[in-house]
């Protein structure tokens, strides 16, 4: 391990860290112009450099909540902007920069942080784990055709660009958010999506659907006018809704957008039923299914006493090699969850109990990959009920 330090980065050092974050995504540095334009997407006293003396690598976050299953919510670090000098890789320089990153969330009470990883194989040794999935979706617009009983919708209305960067927050504020592991936008974030849609190379629009009580739903797309013989394709870029008479809407004014060949959508929830509003289902095709959100509890007995159960009594024995106060045994139930001695039912690592913990996977299936050891098929099937959830995990946000 090479001797570092890592600390808070000053404002004037937030600019070499940005770009040592690109540079180490292969993506090219930032101008003076692209600079100015995310002036404001910078949270004060949230990104921290490893230095060697010269920075070596970065980590941001930004102050957010995240909705539990059973509907409450809880503060939540929204990690980004991850990244190590690329020579001086693999000598603990990211390790130190988690370590203080979750110093720095337990100093300040947050009690667990999520993030989008770039590689699948970084993030699990710190506690992470793929709490939400989804899919990215391709229809066929020519052919697929609503069933006579898909709700017809309310009114729909269109803002151009300039509308949609003036109304995004105030519309996704407006809208629930209904899955577990959704979270709330930081003011933070709207800088960057304006400056993505400022440099789109064809016309970004917004739907917007009306119910009976205002505005319950939106979508944000582009389309790709087709050349030498290609098809030609909508791309949604942000689709939220409050309920089915939303949904069923946008998607039927998205179906009548003319000049387009198909409609694709990228990362919506895995049990998003868009397959059955149309007479044939085999005109949606699911492209891929990818890891959206990883989540990691940084205070375990805060967080599994924030969210609500089902079911019997099931006990649950952590380890969590990385932040060692996590582990123990913890009785969970409808009443909540608390230390206990008790025999342990289950057996997990912390990357393990963040993938239970929002309902996105099944104690079973991860006890089928040796992710779980139970005491016997009893115990899964209570821990299946208990952290399962009505509807999938989704972050549906992008930091």
């Amino acid at each position: 391990m090479s001797d570092f330090s890592v600390r808070l980065l000053r404002s004037d050092e937030e600019r070499a860290a940005t770009d040592l974050f690109r540079r180490a995504l292969h993506v090219k540095e930032m101008t003076d112009e692209e600079w100015s334009a995310i002036s404001g997407s910078r949270q004060p006293s949230r990104a921290l450099g490893a230095f060697d003396p010269e920075l070596i690598g970065t980590a941001r976050s930004f102050d957010s909540e995240v909705t539990l299953p059973g509907g409450g919510t809880t503060p939540l670090a929204a990690v980004s902007l991850v990244g190590v000098r690329g020579d001086r890789t693999r000598r603990g320089v990211l390790t130190g920069l988690m370590r203080a990153q979750f110093e720095d969330f337990a100093a300040r009470g947050v009690p667990a942080a999520m993030l989008h990883a770039s590689e699948g194989t970084i993030y699990g040794r710190f506690g992470y784990g793929i709490a939400a999935r989804a899919k990215s979706i391709e229809i066929d617009r020519h052919r697929a055709r609503f069933r006579p009983e898909v709700p017809v919708g309310g009114e729909i209305s269109l803002l151009d660009l300039e509308s949609t960067i003036e109304q995004w927050p105030s519309l996704f504020d407006a809208l629930p958010r209904i899955r577990p592991g959704m979270i709330a936008r930081s003011p933070y974030l709207w800088p960057g999506y304006e400056r993505e849609v400022r440099r789109a190379t064809t016309p970004v629009a917004t739907a917007v659907h009306r119910g009976p009580d205002g505005v319950d739903g939106y979508v944000t797309y582009t389309v790709e006018r087709a050349k030498f013989g290609a098809q030609s394709e909508l791309k949604i870029q942000s689709f939220h809704h409050a309920g089915s008479a939303a949904f069923a809407g946008l998607w039927r004014y998205l179906l009548s957008v003319d000049l387009v060949d198909r409609v694709t959508a990228e990362k919506r929830p895995l049990d998003e039923p868009i397959e059955l509003l149309f007479t044939d289902p085999r005109h949606v095709t699911v492209q891929n299914i990818q890891d959206e959100g990883w989540l990691r509890l940084v205070d375990v007995a805060t967080m599994l006493d924030a969210r609500t159960y089902r079911g019997e009594v099931v006990v649950i024995e952590v380890t969590d090699p990385f932040l060692e106060h996590n582990s123990g045994r913890y009785r969970l139930s409808g009443d909540g969850a608390a230390r206990t001695t008790e025999p342990a039912d289950l057996e997990v690592r912390a990357d393990t109990l963040s993938m239970l913990y929002l309902g996105g996977w099944r104690a079973s299936d991860l006890a089928a990959a040796g992710r779980v050891r139970a005491t016997g098929e009893a115990a899964l099937e209570r821990a299946d009920l208990l952290f399962g959830t009505r509807v999938n995990p989704w972050c549906g946000t992008f930091f």
